[in-house]
């Protein structure tokens, strides 16, 4: 349980598993969804960490990462995961990320390809209208002053335990909300991608399956039989769409563990 300075930024990370980090093994960095912290990936941490180091990250204005004074962007958080990468002298990490966390993570990889070998992203949307309508209701609703009322959730709950200064809680939801405002197109950032990626989504997520097919698209998936021995798919790109599982709970599901070791592993 560790501080690195970063950009400015004194990030919260912890490291997990015992196995040397090596070229053929590299750590896996995970970064967590918005409003909530690194703990949340704890019911899964043992999987994940047999047999490789794992790191995990506070973003900034999250758990116990402090706030700075500069906007909240998948960019420069992005630009700080590649930062800790380099202060903790991984070399090139695999780096996983889920909702928020998973913009961060393709962020990174988009903005620093010489820093990640492998890229996951969980349940986010390469596009903001992604989202379905009803979410971005919601999104909009969302501001500082709505604050008060998550003090019952266990997002305060977290933030409550773990963060420095519990007065800028209001400061770190005005922040996330003013990030779901801004319009963003990464397509063609992700069509010229080479990291090896793969996407993970729910079955029941808060994005609408042809705006995970055309997220897949990107990547070169789905325009064309893969034929008898695999030639035409696409590089080392995958994508896996869980059963039984929404955007709120699969962070935590064995499927999705399933999915990404047998992804990294490879």
């Amino acid at each position: 349980m560790s501080y690195a300075d970063v950009n400015g930024l004194s990030m919260y990370y912890e490291e997990h598993g015992d196995a040397p980090v090596t070229e053929d093994n590299p750590a896996l960095v995970l970064l967590h969804g918005g409003l909530f912290g690194s703990q949340t990936w704890a019911p899964i941490l043992p999987a994940l960490a047999a047999g490789r180091r794992v790191i995990t990250a506070d973003l900034q204005g999250h758990s116990r990462t402090a706030d700075i004074d500069r906007p909240i962007r998948v960019e420069t958080l992005g630009d700080d995961v590649a930062a800790l990468i380099g202060h903790l002298g991984l070399g090139r990490a695999d780096v996983m990320g889920y909702s928020f966390g998973g913009g961060t993570a393709l962020r990174c990889a988009i903005q620093h390809p010489e820093v990640v070998r492998k890229l996951v992203v969980v349940s986010f949307p390469f596009r903001q209208d992604g989202f379905f309508p009803d979410v971005q209701e919601q999104q909009r609703q969302m501001s500082a002053q709505t604050a008060v009322f998550m003090k019952e959730t266990p997002i305060w709950e977290l933030y409550e335990r773990t963060a420095p200064r519990l007065e800028d809680f209001p400061q770190l939801v005005g922040k996330m909300s003013d990030w779901l405002r801004q319009p963003f197109d990464y397509s063609e950032e992700i069509r010229a991608l080479r990291v090896p990626t793969q996407l993970i989504f729910a079955d029941a997520d808060m994005y609408s399956m042809q705006h995970i097919a055309d997220f897949w698209a990107l990547l070169g998936g789905g325009l064309r039989d893969a034929g008898w021995d695999g030639a035409g798919r696409p590089g080392a790109h995958r994508l896996a769409i869980l059963p039984d599982t929404t955007h709120y709970g699969i962070f935590e599901s064995a499927a999705m563990v399933e999915a990404a070791d047998r992804f990294l592993s490879a």
